[in-house]
């Protein structure tokens, strides 16, 4: 069964396809088309959930409330992954012919509302159900390998697999988290933002260990040994390991609505207006991308 894989866009009477992501058990009220095609409605990237990136191809992945895009090295806006309006709220790029996400799907196909664990082996064209149909809402969610983490926003606990996501284990989070990163040499190895605390487990996610008060927000982990943070008010933080320490590295426009790191020194943020900036510089700096 394939996911978002619509073969026309179409003059429509109907409903916007456009599901909802304010909470666990939350979709937004459908509007109404007002008969013309749907590209000449289409509001863009609205709402930034997640991002990967394709460092061969110089492509970065923008998974959002009204579908995915893509943002081509020449290019200054982001264009649309086909036509499905799924709202992806957990995503994450295994590789390059690898995305996994999770979320609400467009209102055009007969589906539960919480699509579980889906993936993607067409660069987000179309997605295929892996696990948990109508069970679970990963509004975090990550992957190294086989071994795949998520947060399920409904239960508030924390999925984890060693099977590419077939399989789960629940576990307890020390609370609702914010964001998670996984050590890129040692897939056990976890750091989590919850509201206001940074915790680190070295167990899978088993056990968790505080390790910084007062730090929240967006991370990534792309090296062992450096460590980003992007927290509510925009400040950016590094540190060489989850334990910190946790320094400042610079400021963003305004709040992030997802962070990622390409390499120790290459990070993407998106803000919550959909505007894409880069870092050259590990943080210290920012230059707008792209524009919604």
């Amino acid at each position: 069964m394939k996911l978002g894989a619509w073969s026309t866009v179409a003059v429509v009477t109907g409903l916007l396809v456009v599901t909802g992501c304010g909470g666990a058990d939350q979709e937004a009220s459908p509007e109404r088309f007002t008969g013309v095609a749907l590209e000449a409605q289409d509001p863009g990237p609205v709402h930034v959930h997640g991002l990967g990136y394709d460092a061969k191809q110089d492509v970065l992945y923008i998974a959002t409330h009204t579908g995915m895009f893509e943002l081509l090295a020449d290019a200054a806006k982001a264009r649309r992954i086909g036509d499905s309006y799924q709202d992806t709220m957990g995503f994450t790029l295994v590789s390059p012919e690898l995305f996994l996400g999770s979320g609400h799907p467009d209102l055009r196909e007969k589906l539960p509302s919480q699509l579980g664990l889906i993936t993607s082996t067409d660069r987000g064209r179309s997605w295929d159900p892996v696990s948990l149909l109508g069970r679970t809402d990963f509004h975090v969610l990550q992957a190294q390998g086989r071994t795949v983490y998520g947060f399920d926003a409904r239960s508030e606990r924390l999925f984890a697999s060693i099977d590419a996501g077939r399989s789960w284990k629940k576990l307890a989070p020390p609370e609702a988290l914010i964001d998670l990163a996984i050590d890129p040499e040692n897939p056990e190895h976890l750091l989590a933002s919850g509201g206001a605390i940074l915790y680190e487990s070295a167990n899978g996610g088993q056990t968790w260990e505080a390790v910084a008060n007062g730090l929240a927000g967006h991370l990534a982990w792309p090296t062992s040994a450096r460590a980003y943070l992007a927290d509510a008010a925009g400040s950016v933080f590094a540190a060489p390991r989850a334990s910190g320490p946790w320094r400042s590295r610079g400021v963003l426009d305004s709040p992030p609505a997802a962070l990622l790191a390409v390499d120790a020194r290459t990070l993407f943020a998106a803000l919550h207006d959909g505007t894409i900036v880069r870092s050259g510089d590990g943080g210290a700096t920012w230059k707008v991308r792209a524009t919604p």
